[in-house]
This record gives structure tokens, sequence and C-alpha cells, in this order.
């Protein structure tokens, strides 16, 4: 028989409860968005009011000895034994309706869960008005548990509201004096926990969370260092998340706010950021494993080596959530041709993009001018390459092992910029570019690759004055998009002609960015049909530019189509090359 990795352990509720309030159970601060439906929470309690089975709980044991403080967080009395793998949802539910805290929702509302219970009926429900005003329900069982509340006097003042409505009978009396001491009983309630052994790692423990809850989502290493921080630097956590949640939206008062119009991360997502900065890492496991202070040689565990790991976490979250820092590298992607998240279909691309920024500008001490310059042409290679999409981890960390060699600022930006000719070269640029352009795909890197690159040429919107860059600015908002994206050999033209697959009549090189407007007048007509009312609204030398511009030869509406589509997609790939070549001279 193999070895066991896991005891189990009894509870009941209240001890549970007890063991959360005490801190000897990491369970992540009640004040974190709390994702359950309160319907599922009304579930849980009628599940456990039958008598039902709930599921087991997942802990793991941390590892580290119960006598050193945790980094920033407010004193508990405990140091957490046990951290929480699965159950979170449930545990935060039961805690919160037994302790009546608050909990915030994933809008970041603080609210109350109240669940009402009816003893006549035996039916529980998400309180509302019309239950709050019934003296049929107790409007929030949350009271049952509460220290100042007895019991005797609580069953005795609901009988008496109840009494005043309507006449009851002995038996109705004594059924809801035995069915609220059934509920208040649910302290009682057994539960049975898995607690694995520190000595397993966190790849096994993945393992057994997916083995024994077939529904979960998989963890992964993310979720394992902020469980962590919750326990050792709960602070750091609420940090992080706080950033990431003011993200979302413009700060109501005009003050200085992480909001931007390229990137609403996730905590996880800026924790990679974090741990790139700080221990030059891309891959979570090993990063898991030191803030737990494990000795990955001896494979001890060590308080003063967590400590010491979490100092340099500390540090690299303070840089990275800088306001500064933040919003200086968005400037890179502007830079880049890229005005918001429109254009941007890798996030780990700009995720990734800043960890080298950061690196960059703390560890080399690169001049920020030139710092944005390389980045530039780094996000620009790598969004058009999707260079993060295919296993992002593995790619970043062998990004970062190219900068082992590196020792100053000429050496960062020579490094990068030599990766760079690696990846763009004469063969990428002239073949692997037009065979990729040959896609249907609605998020195509080079697609966005090259209305970035327009950006960069400063050129007018297809049949208009305006520049491909101020329409696309994300500031201008308007119930109708300023731009789109349009058929030039329009759809059902190309269907009455014969062409009916999607994979030709949704190519990248069928479609053109055009305002609003003209997309209407266009139509369903044929190009030669609406093509000359639109070139009389420029002169011959303002029309060549336009067309070189957008790829287009100056017959273009008279070719056949898969002709046209062929040279232009070679076209395109030229125009991307021209944009990219602003960045390398700096134009």
């Amino acid at each position: 028989m193999a070895e066991v990795l896991f005891k189990k352990v009894d509870y009941i509720l209240k001890k549970l409860v007890e063991d959360i309030s005490m801190g000897e159970i990491g369970l992540p601060d009640i004040q974190r968005p709390f994702v359950w439906p309160m319907t599922q929470v009304r579930d849980l309690f009628d599940s456990m009011y039958r008598g039902f089975p709930i599921g087991y709980l997942l802990f793991w044991e941390n590892g580290c000895s119960d006598t050193h403080r945790t980094i920033g967080a407010a004193p508990k009395q405990k140091v957490a034994r046990l951290l929480i793998v699965d159950g979170q949802q449930r545990l935060t539910s039961l805690y919160a309706v037994m302790k009546a805290v608050p909990v915030i929702t994933k809008d970041f509302k603080s609210q109350r869960i109240k669940i009402a219970f009816h003893p006549l009926s035996e039916k529980f429900e998400v309180s509302n008005a019309a239950i709050e005003k019934d003296v049929e329900w107790i409007p929030d069982i949350s009271i049952l548990w509460q220290p100042d509340t007895k019991p005797h006097a609580f069953k005795r003042k609901f009988l008496e509201k109840l009494g005043k409505r309507r006449p009851l009978t002995v038996e109705e009396e004594d059924i809801i004096h035995e069915r609220i001491d059934r509920l208040i009983k649910l302290e009682e309630y057994p539960l049975t926990a898995l607690e694995i052994s520190s000595s397993v790692d966190e790849d096994k423990v993945s393992e057994i969370f997916v083995r024994i809850n077939s529904k979960g989502t998989p963890l992964n290493q993310a979720n394992f260092i902020l469980t962590l921080m919750s326990v050792f630097w709960d602070e750091g956590r609420k940090e992080l998340e706080e950033f990431c949640r003011r993200s979302k939206a413009p700060s109501p008062d005009g003050s200085p706010s992480p909001f931007n119009h390229y990137l609403r991360p996730n905590p996880d997502q800026l924790l990679r950021v974090s741990v790139a900065l700080g221990f030059r890492r891309a891959r979570l496991e090993h990063v898991y494993s030191l803030l737990r202070g494990k000795d990955l040689e001896t494979r001890q565990f060590s308080d003063e080596q967590r400590v010491k790991q979490f100092a340099l976490l500390q540090e690299a979250q303070a840089y990275v959530l800088d306001l500064q820092n933040w919003h200086e590298f968005f400037k890179v992607l502007k830079r880049a041709g890229y005005p918001s998240d429109q254009l941007i279909s890798s996030q780990m691309a700009v995720l990734y993009t800043y960890a080298l920024w950061l690196i960059g500008k703390r560890d080399f001490k690169v001049d920020l001018y030139r710092l944005r310059e390389v980045m530039a042409r780094w996000f620009f290679m790598a969004t058009l390459t999707g260079r993060y999409t295919s296993s992002p981890e593995a790619r970043f960390e062998q990004d970062m092992a190219l900068l082992r060699s590196a020792n100053t600022a000429d050496d960062f930006v020579r490094i990068l910029d030599e990766q760079i000719s690696a990846v763009l070269t004469k063969d990428y640029w002239e073949v692997t570019l037009p065979n990729e352009l040959e896609t249907a795909a609605a998020r195509n890197t080079a697609q966005f690759a090259y209305y970035a690159a327009l950006c960069l040429l400063e050129a007018r919107v297809l049949y208009s004055k305006m520049k491909v860059s101020e329409l696309l600015d994300p500031t201008t908002k308007a119930k109708k998009t300023a731009l789109e994206r349009h058929h030039l050999f329009p759809r059902k033209y190309l269907q009455r002609i014969g062409v009916r697959e999607k994979r030709l009549i949704n190519q990248v090189a069928n479609y053109a960015l055009v305002e609003w407007s003209d997309n209407i007048k266009i139509s369903d007509r044929a190009p030669r049909d609406y093509v000359p009312e639109l070139e009389k609204r420029f002169a011959s030398d303002e029309l060549q530019q336009m067309y070189d511009w957008h790829g287009l030869p100056s017959n273009w509406y008279e070719l056949d189509y898969e002709d046209f589509l062929k040279e232009r997609r070679r076209r395109i790939a030229l125009i991307i090359k021209f944009g990219f070549e602003r960045l390398v001279v700096g134009a």
C-alpha cells in the first residue's frame, strides 16, 4: 500500500468556526469577493438542516512553526496551521452567517448574507423585504448563534409575534419549538476534513483536489501563493486585490487610480509580474515552495527563510503597484501603436512586457526614454507573433534566462534587440507573415498589428480624412463605434458571385477600417459600384497614399477575388513591417 498523504479529521461546525476566528485555519479574509450566489448559501443550510452531507473539506498543513508572527498582517491569536485548498466558499458562507459578518460581493459591495427560515414549512429562503415583514419567518437566522441570544427567550418572542397575527394551536407551538431548536443545533453539524501533510508538494495537492472534486476548477500555483499570502502577509494580498478593484473604473472623485484602457488585471496576473521582478522566475511552483520557507535542497522548512522570501515579494509588489510605474509603462503600448485593449489579443503579452520593463527600470537602470523604445519594439514583436499565447510561463522563463548574462543597461537593450531581430527575420516578413494572414479568425494578431502599424504610420482611415489613431481613441464614446471593420468585397456580393466559403469571405485581407457612416453606404454593393463614388472625395496623390497605407493596388476592385486576397496579404505584411521600422529608427 502506498504512503497515505493525508489524515481524516472530524469536526463539528462550531469548532471549525472557532478555529477560523482564532486563526488556526487560514480562511482568506472575509472582506474578499464572495462568488457564491446567495441562493447557494440558502441551499447549503437547507441540506445541513435535512441531514444531508455537504462534502469534504480539504486542508493543507502549512509546515511552519506556530510561534512566528505573520508579516504585516493584523495579529491573530495563532498563525494558521491549516490552509484551505477546497471548501473556501462553504466555510466563508458558514462563518459569515453564524458570525453575522458581511462579505464583499463580486461587485465589491459590502453585504450581509441573510438567510430566512420558516419553522412551520421548514423552508429556507434568501431574506427580502416581504419576508422581513412576515412574522411567520425568522428573517435572519444569524441571530440564533449570537452570544447574547438566549434560545428560550427568542422562541417566546417569536411565538408572541406570530400569536398576535393568528391563533396558534398547541401542536403548532410544539413544532416551532422543536424546529428552531433543530436549527440552532446546526452548530453541532458534523464535517469531515482531509488534512494533507506539509511534506506533500503543491503539484500533488492540486492532483488530490482534482481527484476528489471532479467539478472543481483545477488549482494553479497562483491560487496557492495567494492563499499563502492570506496567512503570512494578508495586508499584501488586500493591497493587491484593492489595486485590481480600483483598476476596473475611473476614480469617482478624479483622484489618481490604476484605471487604464489596456488592462483590468486580476490579482493572480499581477502576482506573476511581482514574482518575475522579485525572483526572476516565470514558473510559480518553485516560488511557492520558497515562500513557504522550504529549502529546495534539504526540503526542510524554515521561518527565517520564509520571512526573507516574503520580504523580496513585498519589495517587488510595491514596485509593481506603484502608480507612477503603472501608468508610465502604458506609454510603451501607446508608443508601439496600440491605443487600447481593442487591438490586444493577449493579456499575457502586456503582463510579461510590464515585468521586463520593471526589470529594465529597477535592476538595470535603463534610461526611461530608451527603455520605452526597446520595450515598444518588444511588445510589437511579442503580440504580433503570439509569443506568450502557448505555454507562456515556459516562454517567459526562456526570455528571463536571456538576461542572466546582462550586467548593464546596454546589455539589457542589446539582448532584447538581438532576440527581436532573431524572430522578425526577412523570411518572417516575406513568407511567414503573409501566410499567417490567410485566416478568418476574428482576433488575429497580425490584423491587430496591421492596425497598430497604421497608427504608427499616422495613416488615415480608408476613404476618410480622419486618422486611424484618432478614431481608435478609447476615450471617444458613442452609440456606434466611430470605426468599423468592413468587408471590401461585401459578403452578400461574394455569395452572389459564387464565393460561399467563410474562410475566403472573412479573410483578414478582405477587411478594412472604415468610418461607420461609410459602412452603411457600402452595404452589400459590388466594389466596382461603390468605390468610384468614394474615390471622388480625394485628389489622385491623396488616393494613392491612402491605397499604399491600406495595402490596396489602385485597381483592386477590378481584380479576381482570390488574386486580390493574395496580393493584399503580401501588402499588409509589408505595411506591418514599415510600421515596426518606425519603432526601430525611432521616427
